[in-house]
């Protein structure tokens, strides 16, 4: 490996960062990280840290599980590579499907079409909700509902469901036909309603006034997330998701379930869905699915979707899409390890745990810091802070203040993340109490260092 001095001197020179101006990161070069283990990451300057932010939500078992080490190394020396595409498939692949056809059945989901990530297994719901309705014979039905505040990765079709400018603005015009209701948001909402069982109805109210608006003829799909991830942590009352599926049923509505971050146990239930009692039409997911060591996503069908497709004699239902990557054998031989893994720790269980002390330590550094405005979290390891510069007008803190309290927060021992005004944090569900502290204590140092 390059020495450090190098590092820091080449990174911006030869890179683009996702989610990043590029003469940002020439002006303030990144955190190289080049050693990880357990719940920790070691820099090029060999100081280590408690990752609070899981990778990027996905290293769910950390970074030394050896299980799905293992199985990629056998599967590279077995078949490093085969394609899915019509007339061939590999073993591994079968195999995967036959365990995510019975972890998913308590949702409902009993098909798998493989990607190669989140925003390729939305990019797949959405095209796939499309031409369920074509091959029944309602072509009428195009448009998409989603929520503000909502994120569905960085495809043309996710950035268009997206209810975040940050990711739609710079890339317009996106898809027609896509509309927005208010988010179940308690903190900033636009009917200024405090209460999470009264916004939830005057949400699920926009939601049906949106599609008599629109016509429920022309509606495809609602795609949301359970809980509301890089939006900025952002749990809806639990009638919420229930009142969407409902209203979605009613109307002959595709219920899209964005689980790229939820599934696999982070909410404190093996699926946000399963968590609010409620089954999609399809489902999407990776991050951590490979626990982040195979870039590798499952879009997951409901029996009722796929019998649509698969009883068709029209030809209209032959899938037209896919990626040299889906079903990779060596992202399926990760998966099936991490799976198997992942339910041996039962990892909802410590995830429920152990959020359960994170929330109640960043309500703690509410009552302390003028800085922090809102809290959430309280459904497995999810949580945020957002912070204001005053708390009566709850407006926003400035990026350079989100900033000190990052770089703080990593000098005193855990990385966190900044999304806005939010401070996110989203650290391996195989945390320990010991671990919670020191993120507390070091989301404290950064606070403090405010004043």
């Amino acid at each position: 490996m390059k020495d450090g001095n190098f590092l820091k001197e080449k990174n911006a020179r030869s890179l683009w960062h996702p989610m990043a101006h590029p003469a940002d990161s020439l002006a303030n070069p990144p955190t190289i990280v080049t050693g990880a283990s357990g719940v920790t990451i070691t820099d090029v300057d060999g100081h280590t840290v408690v990752d609070g932010v899981g990778g990027l939500w996905n290293v769910n078992l950390g970074f030394s599980c050896q299980p799905i080490k293992d199985a990629i190394t056998a599967q590279l020396d077995q078949l490093p590579y085969y394609s899915i595409f019509r007339g061939t498939s590999n073993d591994a692949v079968i195999e995967l499907a036959e365990e995510l056809r019975t972890f998913f059945e308590p949702d409902g989901l009993t098909r798998a079409f493989y990607t190669s990530g989140g925003s390729d297994s939305v990019e797949t719901a959405l095209r796939l909700a499309r031409q369920y309705h074509k091959v029944r014979g309602e072509p009428a039905r195009t448009k998409y509902l989603s929520l503000k505040k909502g994120y569905h990765g960085t495809h043309f079709g996710g950035a268009s469901v997206n209810g975040n400018a940050n990711f739609r603005t710079a890339y317009e015009p996106l898809l027609a036909g896509c509309f927005h209701i208010p988010a179940p948001y308690t903190y900033r909402n636009p009917f200024n309603e405090t209460d999470p069982a009264k916004l939830a109805q005057l949400c699920l109210a926009a939601l049906e006034d949106e599609i008599a608006f629109q016509g429920a003829g022309t509606i495809a799909a609602f795609i949301m997330e359970p809980i509301l991830g890089a939006g900025g942590v952002i749990p809806p009352h639990e009638s919420f998701m229930p009142g969407v599926r409902e209203i979605c049923s009613k109307n002959g509505i595709l219920l899209i379930a964005d689980e790229v971050i939820t599934a696999f146990g982070r909410t404190g239930s093996w699926t946000g869905s399963r968590h609010w009692g409620v089954q999609p039409d399809l489902m999407c997911t990776a991050k951590a699915i490979t626990n982040g060591y195979f870039p590798f996503g499952a879009m997951m069908i409901s029996e009722e979707v796929a019998q649509v497709f698969e009883s068709d004699e029209t030809g209209r239902a032959a899938i037209g899409h896919g990626y040299t990557y889906s079903g990779h054998p060596v992202g399926a031989a990760a998966a099936l390890a991490c799976l198997a893994e992942t339910q041996r720790l039962n990892v909802p269980e410590n995830a429920a745990a152990r959020g359960k002390e994170l929330y109640e330590g960043l309500l703690a550094l509410q009552a302390k810091h003028e800085a922090v405005g809102d809290v959430r979290g309280g459904h497995g390891l999810m949580c945020a802070m957002e912070l204001v510069s005053d708390r009566a007008t709850k407006k926003p803190i400035d990026k350079a203040s989100t900033a000190i309290v990052q770089e703080t927060a990593y000098q005193a021992g855990a990385m966190v993340r900044i999304s806005g005004p939010n401070i996110i944090l989203s650290p391996p569900l195989v945390l320990t109490s010991d671990d919670v502290q020191t993120i507390l204590s070091a989301l404290d140092a950064g606070l403090s260092a405010l004043n």
